[in-house]
């Protein structure tokens, strides 16, 4: 019997990797679930099935049990996040609540992707903005899904992941992938002021590597898959080495963020790809 993956958000940026990843042993049978609000079908990978729709619907789209479901896929912009509330609520609350009933009734592990902003600035950054404080409080209802209901869980956080099929353009682009085209497109690097505050910026390999360690032996809180490296988004700019242009402050933009990585390393995990050499690479293959 081959083993049955779910993975919501499997045609975003993290969600299409791990797919990937997970479709290359046959002994597993991947299944995507994705609204495509910032995925894209040109993340379509060899030997997943995509079925279309949001995570608050998956009891009436999804008709099989599966034995794991990799739970992704929710609004993940932390500044947009103010103009967005209405799409924040509805992709990371209603989507969380349904999705744990799911898990619940199929009697299957949840690997729950939580943000580092609950971290950030000495644990203040999680009410920082409605992003950060409908993650920050998905965590707790996931493991009060474990008390309640013994429903078995891992709880993931991500810092700053970066590497091909980011998105590079538009309201939803990230930081790297952002810098890219400005450089290809040679247009000043814009930075939110004050441009000192620090991340942890991770190979999208890394997060993959410990996404499908932490799927497979995690269990509980606290599974932080981040680069020990940090680096102000100025240091960041002066690494591409483009002109910059600062830009006024915004709500939400957390200084820094603790680095919690110590479950994952005690797994086996540890980071291997530098973000210097990734814009090196870039650089010499003319910024594609």
């Amino acid at each position: 019997m081959k083993k049955k993956i779910l993975i919501t958000g499997g045609a975003g940026f993290v969600g299409s990797h791990l797919c990937e990843r997970l479709a290359q042993n046959q002994e597993n049978e991947v299944y995507s679930l994705d609204n495509y609000f910032t995925g894209s079908e040109a993340n379509h990978v060899q030997g997943v099935t995509y079925i279309k729709g949001d995570t608050k619907n998956i009891a009436s789209l999804i008709d099989f049990d599966p034995d794991m479901v990799y739970h992704l896929g929710e609004y993940s912009r932390v500044e947009q996040s103010f103009d967005d509330i209405k799409t924040v609520w509805e992709y990371n609350k209603d989507g969380i609540f349904a999705v744990l009933e799911f898990v619940r009734r199929a009697g299957c592990k949840i690997l729950y992707a939580g943000s580092s902003t609950k971290f950030g600035d000495g644990g203040l950054g999680r009410s920082a903005s409605p992003y950060a404080w409908t993650k920050a409080t998905n965590t707790e209802l996931v493991m009060n899904y474990g008390n309640w209901f013994n429903v078995p869980y891992a709880i993931t956080y991500f810092y700053n992941v970066y590497g091909p099929r980011e998105i590079q353009t538009g309201k939803y682009a990230t930081l790297i992938a952002l810098f890219k085209e400005k450089m290809k497109n040679a247009e000043p690097l814009t930075i939110v002021s004050p441009g000192t505050q620090k991340r942890n910026f991770t190979h999208i390999d890394d997060i993959i590597d410990g996404l499908v360690l932490v799927g497979e032996n995690g269990y509980g809180d606290e599974f932080g898959i981040g680069s020990g490296e940090a680096f102000t988004i100025k240091e960041v700019a002066q690494m591409f080495g483009g002109k910059i242009e600062m830009l006024p402050e915004r709500k939400g933009n957390r200084m820094s963020a603790d680095v919690v990585t110590a479950k994952t390393e005690a797994l086996g995990w540890s980071p291997k790809k530098k973000l210097k050499d990734y814009i090196d690479t870039l650089r010499k293959n003319g910024w594609k």
